[in-house]
């Protein structure tokens, strides 16, 4: 047997039943196992590398050198997966694994770059950025709301920035229409409550579960801002307020010139985003 062979271990008569499928696998089968599986997923994830630079070679061919994230394709991805029967994988080593694949793809098509601004969590925001982003983009932790809003101003950029009442941030996209939030972190209820928003110059889409993100002026209470937009069929929930300004998550798609927020209160309004639900909401 050579170096490379790989030979199964026989079955130990002790481990033999009179029903062979009821037989315990002993623990050298079991690692025999693992290792075979290893090899198998290192020549798929080998393969689809390669297919990812051929992507990105084709992209270049044909003068193709935009942001190449697609938010809402990514979550449609993560959403089958998820749906899909499994026995032991559980949700949130699904969307780790395919969350580095998929950057890592983006990686290779482009200078793909994260500005976070940590808040007074600057460790937990880095943390979720790593969650959602994986870690093939190179990251830059920054000093304020304003370097992480110029990154995501940048050819490949993206800004990560924390739900926080410190400083209204998220106000300022509504004078920056290009600039849209696309994700919040974490996008599992069980890595804890939303805590931090995902901005860059990307087209937004639905996806079939997802949440958008509006803001306000309005002097009214939060209650009465959620009262009068249920009049219209929306349901809102207030995740910010700062600087005079609120921020409320939308269940649902809006568009930004969507009828039923056109006598929301408030004098300054609008959708500075959307982003799919947490999966496992």
């Amino acid at each position: 047997m050579t170096a490379k062979t790989m030979v199964r271990p026989p079955i130990s008569g002790k481990n033999m039943g009179s029903d062979a499928t009821e037989a315990t696998p002993s623990l050298e089968e079991v690692r025999w196992r693992l290792d075979a599986i290893d090899g198998e997923l290192l020549k798929l994830l080998d393969e689809r590398a390669g297919l990812a630079g051929a992507v990105a070679a084709a992209k270049r061919a044909s003068g193709d050198t935009g942001f190449g994230l697609r938010p809402g394709r990514e979550a449609q991805i993560v959403r089958k997966l998820l749906s899909t029967p499994r026995k032991g994988a559980g949700a949130a080593l699904v969307i780790r694994i395919w969350r580095e694949i998929m950057a890592d793809n983006l990686a290779r098509q482009g200078p793909y770059q994260l500005g976070v601004f940590g808040g007074r969590e600057p460790a937990r925001t880095v943390e979720l950025t790593r969650l959602r982003f994986g870690t093939a983009p190179r990251l830059s932790l920054l000093a304020s709301a304003q370097d992480a809003l110029a990154v995501a101003r940048t050819p490949w950029g993206v800004g990560v920035l924390p739900l926080t009442s410190e400083t209204p941030w998220w106000g300022r996209l509504l004078a920056e229409p290009k600039l849209k939030v696309f994700a919040a972190l974490p996008c599992l209820a069980a890595w804890g409550p939303q805590a931090a928003l995902a901005v860059a110059e990307v087209e937004v889409e639905p996806t079939g579960g997802d949440q958008t993100f509006w803001v306000t002026d309005s002097p009214k209470s939060a209650p009465a801002i959620i009262e009068a937009l249920s009049q219209t069929d929306v349901a809102a929930e207030l995740i910010a307020e700062a600087g005079g300004l609120k921020l409320f998550s939308l269940s649902g798609f809006f568009q930004a010139d969507d009828p039923r927020l056109a006598r929301a209160p408030g004098q300054l309004t609008g959708v500075i985003g959307a982003a799919p639900e947490q999966f496992d909401v």
